[in-house]
């Protein structure tokens, strides 16, 4: 008895993203955890999984390997466009750490902001609350950087008046030589930012969904709106926003390197994610799962090895 055998007539019915085929998630959920490095054809030849086997190793870890990407590219005297997630963000303190400690300066970083919190029609959260995505990558990452930080003028928003124009800007800067770094991580529906399964539906062709760079006032799936509950509103769920602005697969897509990060661990053996990084990595490319198309581009996806699983009820 499992949620495949009771389906019919739940709650769950309309609930769940349409195009989810739920047998083949639950085949991808029930690998063995050691399978989980097992290499899929779709991959990209410089895709890597990385274990870590602590959030403490996760933060470090993916830190420096943000850091690195900005020290590589001020080396090779190329800019630097990064997309940046609000979520995970314990790797911040550390791509901060490495570049005091290296001494890189990030005047040739342009940082755009993935997504943020909105109404219906794109209006987002003010830049001094708590909440927004741009006061929590100012306290994480552009405020304690100091005088190696990103000028301001360089620092990109997913606000109505800006977001629209990420893809234009990002070109220009390809054009110049630069590096697109692509850092996220992964929802618990395996959105990329606020990109959402169920937007697929919209699409009559792979390619129009893949030509999408972002989406105003995007209507979230309310396990989104519940994973932010719980991972950043310490449960209140009505403080959590149902709609947000988003880049699109038009732009991570497009990506030279990823960065990606998966963490969601909490305590007593309890976690969140461990479906969506297997979904991420075994389904095969589908726009009805944001994610899976991620191992198709070059870079790396830090997780913390108790995703791997096993994704079984623990017998106390």
């Amino acid at each position: 008895m499992n949620l495949l055998t009771t389906f019919a007539g739940s709650m769950m019915e309309g609930f769940l993203p349409r195009g989810w085929d739920l047998a083949k998630i639950d085949a991808c959920c029930a690998q063995p955890p050691g399978a989980i490095q097992e290499r899929q054809p779709w991959w990209h030849p410089r895709f890597e999984p990385v274990p870590c086997g602590s959030v403490a190793d996760f933060d470090v870890m993916m830190g420096h390997e943000i850091a690195t990407a900005i020290r590589q590219t001020r080396d090779q005297d190329r800019p630097a466009a990064l997309i940046l997630p609000v979520g995970p963000m314990g790797m911040y303190r550390w791509a901060v750490y490495f570049l005091k400690e290296w001494d890189v300066a990030c005047d040739h970083v342009f940082g755009f902001n993935m997504d943020e919190w909105s109404d219906r029609s794109g209006a987002t959260l003010p830049p001094e609350n708590p909440g927004a995505f741009q006061h929590a990558m100012q306290a994480a990452f552009y405020g304690p950087l100091g005088a190696r930080t990103v000028p301001e003028s360089q620092r990109w928003f997913a606000t109505a008046d800006r977001l629209p124009f990420y893809a234009e800007r990002i070109g220009e800067l390809k054009a110049k030589g630069a590096e697109l770094v692509v850092i996220f991580g992964i929802g618990r529906v395996c959105h990329i930012a606020f990109w959402e399964p169920h937007f697929a539906g919209e699409f009559a062709t792979l390619e129009e969904w893949k030509a999408q760079t972002h989406r105003l006032g995007a209507r979230l799936h309310p396990l989104t709106i519940e994973q932010n509950a719980l991972t950043s509103f310490k449960s209140r769920t009505t403080l959590v926003p149902a709609f947000a602005n988003t880049i699109g697969p038009g732009l991570f897509l497009e990506a030279d390197r990823i960065i990606g990060g998966a963490e969601g661990v909490f305590e007593r053996g309890m976690q969140w994610q461990g479906a969506s990084l297997w979904m991420t990595l075994r389904y095969g490319p589908d726009p009805w799962v944001p994610s899976s198309f991620m191992p198709t581009l070059p870079g790396r996806l830090f997780y913390h090895t108790a995703l791997a699983g096993p994704l079984e009820p623990e017998m106390n």
